[in-house]
């Protein structure tokens, strides 16, 4: 992985590669310790909704998803 990245001409040296990839995890890891008690409450609520028969099948998620996605990208266009 690192001589790909060095092949995009986007990096000097292997070092620069590794040092741009802890960047990333930092700034991911960063992002994920901030959000954490919003990221348990919802896997909590999905974990009540399922053991209640509340859940989706497949194909309902596909069409959730495909819904949500669409709202998305409009309210990315404003």
């Amino acid at each position: 992985m690192i001589a790909e990245a060095m092949e995009t001409g986007a990096f000097r040296t292997p070092d620069d590669v590794v040092g741009r990839a802890l960047e990333i995890l930092q700034v991911k890891n960063q992002w994920l310790r901030s959000r954490q008690p919003e990221i348990v409450e919802k896997i909590e609520r999905a974990f009540g909704q399922f053991e209640r028969g509340e859940s989706f099948t497949a194909q309902e998620s596909r069409a959730d998803m495909s819904k949500r996605k669409e709202a998305w990208m409009l309210e990315q266009k404003r």
